[in-house]
């Protein structure tokens, strides 16, 4: 499957940048996968107004996979979305493992329906850049691909500037996702697409939960021999987009709006600061990363959305401090949740 192939209005929102969330696991306290609660996540993440959904990546937890519930989770998204709304949405599907894994998953994303893979490159810890651009083309070769720079701490790998630009060369290349929540590496990845010539073709998705407004708003500069090239995040693809979307919604269409001006209101450049110390509640930035997943679990638990933490990892869950760091979030932020949007409509949602 060729970009070209995606239907003209999702291919249009892909590339002009929209509201992506990580889609969650909502399991059973037996750890089965609970339809009703992941039905509701995916509906919830429509009518808060997401462009789309990122099914099978991280923040849905990669042990899908080993558990047999990765086409099961993709087709209940693709099921759900399809009879919830007729707008158009982004389907991603996260594709992970070796070649012959991640090609396999990428014809199952394809024939189910999803219009693009997030391509984790975890797998390829050992690899060479030769060998890991053979990688990716090889999944190129099936469905059109967003790059994922994922940071160390949850298993990334670190990549070269020069990396960046062969990436973004592949033609079936749409988008990437740069989340190594570190500055210096997220310019290396844009260095590369603008050497590869490819910002018009390759849209940047910002995954740095730890900037994630100051990246949506703010314009980038690139020095190549003298000429500057001035380029954007169009959009985000976030784990923390997962909780209080219909509020994220609201930020990024307020940081859309602040771009190509002279000047940027401040109370939006501080707000950057606000999320930023909620997502380090959430995504346990004291403990390493390591209650990331359950963090998010928790506020979505608190909202109804879910009913418990639970992940297929039985060793997966708050850590020590996380729960008091929520509670001091939730309570310091509060206007920055969408309660009050999730009581209105979860019983519809549930049904």
């Amino acid at each position: 499957m060729h970009h070209s192939q995606i239907d003209s209005d999702i291919r249009r929102l892909i590339a002009e940048g929209t509201v992506l969330p990580a889609h969650p696991l909502a399991l059973t306290a037996e750890r089965q996968l609970d339809k009703t609660h992941q039905r509701a996540l995916t509906r919830y993440y429509i009518d808060a107004g997401a462009g789309g959904l990122a099914v099978g990546v991280h923040t849905t937890q990669f042990a899908i996979r080993d558990v047999g519930l990765y086409r099961p989770v993709l087709e209940l998204a693709a099921e759900t979305a399809a009879s919830w709304t007729t707008r158009p949405l982004a389907m991603v599907a996260g594709l992970a493992g070796p070649t012959s894994q991640a090609t396999a998953e990428a014809r199952t994303a394809r024939d189910i329906g999803y219009h693009a893979g997030l391509l984790s490159l975890a797998a390829m810890k050992s690899a060479s850049e030769d060998e890991i651009i053979a990688h990716c083309t090889a999944v190129a070769a099936e469905i059109p691909l967003v790059g994922f720079y994922l940071q160390p701490a949850v298993g990334g790998v670190i990549l070269s500037s020069r990396f960046w630009q062969r990436f973004a060369a592949i033609d079936n290349v749409i988008a990437i996702k740069i989340a190594p929540f570190n500055r210096y590496r997220t310019l290396d990845v844009l260095r590369g697409v603008a050497a590869a010539d490819a910002l018009d073709r390759v849209a940047l998705y910002t995954g740095n939960d730890d900037h994630i407004l100051l990246d949506l708003m703010l314009p980038f500069d690139l020095r190549d021999k003298g000429i500057t090239t001035r380029t954007y995040f169009k959009g985000g693809l976030l784990g923390h987009w997962s909780v209080w979307t219909a509020s994220a919604i609201k930020q990024f269409e307020r940081c859309k709006a602040a771009r190509h001006k002279d000047t940027v209101p401040a109370d939006l450049l501080a707000l950057d600061a606000r999320v930023t110390d909620c997502n380090s509640a959430f995504f346990d930035v004291a403990n390493n990363f390591h209650g990331c997943i359950a963090g998010c679990h928790e506020v979505l638990r608190r909202q109804g959305l879910m009913r418990g933490l639970w992940c297929l990892d039985p060793n997966e869950g708050l850590s020590p401090g996380q729960k008091e760091e929520i509670d001091r979030v939730t309570r310091e932020h509060a206007d920055l949740s969408d309660d009050a949007f999730v009581a209105a409509n979860l019983s519809k949602w549930l049904a």
